[in-house]
């Protein structure tokens, strides 16, 4: 009865080990901010080449739009598991995702002036699907990182969200 006893507080030590989150480090945030940085430029340089690329081009768009959801989805799971943030460590995040917003307005902005060129390929439901699921995806990552940050940094933060989400709008609308 001893030994079933010691092996079962064992186990049961294992199992919350196991299921205890992991703690993440900013220093990760920041890579995902990078790899999410990486991926909307490769996203915004595929609309920039459609339609001229062809079938080819679309299947590019497809491919980079799924790679910059895992790397939204990725980032949020990230901040979400890092908590509270300091100062001097939002400061940097804020102003590494600054540095993302225009390429990624761009990027809509390109996708909503070309909505007259994307008529079978890739057909327009499957753009406006994604454009739902990426905007989900940069609205959870925005509101982890809102959440993480010092109050006084909020503001800035959810401007840069309002923005991104105002150009998701008019793409969203051009393709509905």
């Amino acid at each position: 009865m001893v030994q079933f006893t010691r092996s079962f507080c064992s186990l049961c030590l294992i199992a919350v080990s196991f299921a205890a989150p992991t703690k993440r480090t900013v220093a990760q945030v920041e890579a995902d901010i990078t790899d999410i940085s990486n991926q909307a430029t490769t996203l915004d340089n595929d609309i920039k080449g459609f339609p001229a690329s062809g079938i080819f081009g679309a299947l590019a768009m497809e491919n980079a739009v799924g790679s910059l959801e895992t790397a939204l989805n990725k980032g949020t799971s990230d901040v979400q598991a890092t908590g509270l943030i300091n100062e001097a460590d939002a400061t940097t995040m804020l102003n590494a995702v600054k540095a993302i917003e225009p390429t990624i307005i761009d990027g809509l902005e390109q996708l909503t002036a070309k909505e007259s060129d994307i008529f079978r390929d890739p057909p327009k439901e499957v753009v406006l699907s994604d454009l739902k699921n990426l905007q989900t995806a940069t609205d959870a990552f925005a509101g982890a990182l809102i959440a993480a940050a010092p109050a006084d940094l909020t503001a800035q933060a959810t401007s840069i969200q309002s923005a991104i989400d105002a150009a998701f709008a008019t793409a969203i609308a051009a393709y509905s």
